[in-house]
């Protein structure tokens, strides 16, 4: 067996990645294993191919550090999916290049670092016998199998930073403040940050919302001397009946972008309640910064259980958190299932028991 391993990031960027290279790094290192970094996803391994050195030297530093020092990328020709979210098969001759450039780089195996689409690459370059090894990585924690993947947490404490922020606003001023978050098609971020952060409102795309419930929340709270009120609203989540509000058209060679459902909901509660509205979408921000003491230490387990898996040939395996352990599963039996909130899972009743809308 060589004594060379790669370590790839793919997808969107967010807080940890750097801290999972990092214990990806020092776990081989710590084996006697050299360790390389792709540079640019998964296109690094193509002609001309590029990688660095993961050295103490290139290490230092890492930890609190936001980002990926290997560069990530969603578009592209390594695509996996498409619209909103349709898998796409990877053609033969893409396939056929990662496996001449892990022999040219004498990599005997590859740690890919990603979401749902990096993670179904990883699948189909498995099936194609290439060693390789997840790990869960979505600000979104919307992958299956997992209950929590890196750069969640940081998220959430991100939004519920805004969200602490535009209390003060909203109570000066007495109005509606509307904060747009990411997510996709999960409301993990907004319901997790909704609750922490004392929304009035969340709006999550797993419970559909109609503007009379909204507005009768908002007329509720005047009636009890509350003149402000906080309404925190997942990208994906839809008016019933309704669809996904997108901020471009589809493309043919990546997903839709969602974005834009914060302002047509702000002007909606203007009009029907005659409150001034603002609405303030978080945007990348939420992918931003420094990963939080959870994420660090969640990043720095995922990327040791990751060397383990490697060092005993469970290749086609995710890391996976269970809950208190890590463990892994197969990347098979985590992709293309798309993780929800529950409507009747203990946030949301928390969240209804509190005094919440969701809208319904």
């Amino acid at each position: 067996m060589n004594d060379r391993i790669g370590v790839v990031t793919g997808g969107g960027d967010c807080p940890g990645l750097n801290a999972v290279i990092r214990a990806v790094a020092k776990a081989s290192a710590n084996r006697d294993w050299e360790c390389i970094g792709i540079l640019g996803g998964y296109e690094g391994l193509l002609e001309p191919r590029k990688t660095i050195p993961l050295d103490y030297q290139r290490l230092s530093g890492l930890l609190p550090r936001g980002g990926t020092i290997l560069g990530t990328t969603n578009r592209g020709k390594f695509s996996a999916k498409v619209g909103h979210g349709e898998s796409r098969a990877l053609p033969k001759e893409l396939l056929e290049g990662v496996k001449a450039g892990m022999d040219a780089l004498d990599l005997f195996a590859l740690v890919s670092i990603g979401g749902d689409g990096s993670l179904s690459i990883a699948q189909q370059l498995f099936e194609y016998g290439i060693p390789v090894v997840g790990v869960p990585k979505t600000i979104d924690n919307d992958l299956e199998g997992t209950l929590f993947t890196f750069g969640f947490d940081s998220a959430v404490a991100c939004a519920t930073d805004a969200l602490d922020r535009l209390h003060t606003t909203a109570e000066s001023h007495n109005r509606v403040m509307v904060l747009e978050v990411m997510g996709r098609y999960a409301g993990w971020i907004a319901l997790f940050a909704g609750v922490a952060g004392g929304a009035d409102v969340i709006l999550i795309p797993e419970i559909p919302f109609s503007y009379e419930s909204i507005c009768a929340k908002i007329q509720e709270r005047e009636t009890v001397g509350k003149k402000f009120t906080i309404v925190i609203v997942a990208e994906g989540a839809q008016e019933k009946d309704g669809e996904f509000v997108t901020s471009r058209a589809h493309i043919k060679t990546g997903e839709a972008r969602l974005g834009g459902i914060g302002a047509i909901l702000s002007a909606e509660i203007e009009k029907c309640t005659g409150k001034e509205s603002r609405v303030c979408v978080l945007g990348h921000l939420q992918r931003g910064g420094s990963p939080t003491t959870f994420d660090r230490a969640l990043c720095s387990i995922f990327g040791a259980t990751a060397v383990e898996l490697v060092a005993a040939g469970e290749f086609g395996k995710m890391v996976a958190f269970a809950g208190p352990q890590v463990g892994s599963i197969k990347i098979s039996d985590a992709i293309g299932k798309l993780k929800t909130v529950r409507s009747d899972g203990n946030l949301v009743r928390t969240a209804r028991a509190l005094g919440i809308c969701f809208g319904d």
